[in-house]
């Protein structure tokens, strides 16, 4: 355990605990600056940045450990997220500070700049994440459930990513002058949303499946974490249960994105998105019953909590 623990990634380590202390920083401002900006207070987008933060850099931090051979490539793509991690949350806090817009803010020649430094570290960031995806895809990692969670939980991390670029493509352009791009579909950012999130409850919202998709770097391993304590099931069924997990919440991800993109909020699908979904889950479910039909029935038996 000392041994995994000192081969975590430092410069992660040292994100996750700035990004903990600019959490701290964010409430204090949630609760004593009264602006707000698009219907939500100022400081609440760079407050849920860093609380994703917290979590990216963490779990980023733990898989590069796991890893059986220290990778130099892996640590420095670690290491520029790291660098254009500051660069982003730097704009979203000073441009929070300023009661400014920090996405898709062309008004003026600063805003513009500074929406256009934060484009290119979120592409550079998706490049150093898919680098790290590939050397945990091309070393040998002996424990399978650990091997399944750590790729997939990569990979559902990129798919998160590519879900949000929709935000500023021309079909999202709302035609309101300085402004190049919108999370809501249909109806415009800012409006009745659930709270915390701000998710659109008019309309169709693409931070939705983005958020998702994201959070899968967390939710595998999660999933690997309960099905090692908790069951006695092989870990060739283990495995094969979470890749079939992976695919199911790959599905989700691409489903809800593609409710947001016809417009519909979360908690208002259509019959279309309902059948999409309720086939979805069918099909993870038969999945998994497969899988454990083809468990051992000696060791089906779970663990007594």
């Amino acid at each position: 355990m000392t041994r995994l623990t000192e081969r975590w990634h430092r410069p992660l380590l040292v994100l996750t605990a700035a990004m903990l202390l600019l959490t701290l920083v964010t409430v204090v401002g949630i609760l004593t600056d009264n602006r707000t900006l698009l219907g939500a207070p100022v400081w609440l987008k760079p407050f849920k940045f860093a609380v994703s933060f917290v979590l990216y850099a963490l779990t980023l931090a733990w898989m590069l450990a796991v890893l059986p051979r220290r990778s130099r490539l892996a640590e420095w793509a670690g290491t520029i997220i790291v660098a254009v991690a500051f660069i982003e949350m730097a704009i979203i806090t000073v441009q929070a500070a300023r009661g400014h817009r920090s996405h898709f803010n062309d008004s003026n020649p600063l805003d513009e700049q500074l929406f256009s430094i934060m484009g290119t570290s979120i592409l550079v960031l998706f490049l150093a994440h898919l680098v790290i995806g590939i050397v945990a895809l091309l070393q040998r990692i002996p424990n399978p459930v650990s091997a399944y969670a750590i790729r997939l939980g990569l990979f559902l991390s990129l798919l998160g990513m590519l879900a949000a670029v929709p935000m500023v493509t021309p079909m999202q352009d709302p035609g309101l002058a300085g402004i190049s791009g919108a999370h809501a579909v249909g109806v415009p950012d800012g409006g009745p949303g659930l709270p915390v999130t701000g998710w659109s409850t008019t309309g169709g919202d693409l931070r939705i499946g983005h958020f998702i998709g994201m959070h899968g770097l967390q939710a595998l391993p999660l999933l690997a974490l309960l099905l090692t304590r908790f069951t006695r099931w092989t870990d060739r069924t283990r495995a094969r249960l979470i890749l079939v997990g992976g695919l199911g919440y790959a599905g989700l991800t691409v489903l809800l994105t593609w409710q947001a993109l016809r417009g519909q909020p979360l908690l208002k699908p259509d019959a279309v998105t309902v059948m999409a979904a309720v086939a979805l889950a069918v099909v993870v479910a038969a999945s998994a019953l497969l899988v454990l039909r083809r468990e051992p029935a000696a060791t089906t038996a779970t663990v007594d909590a």
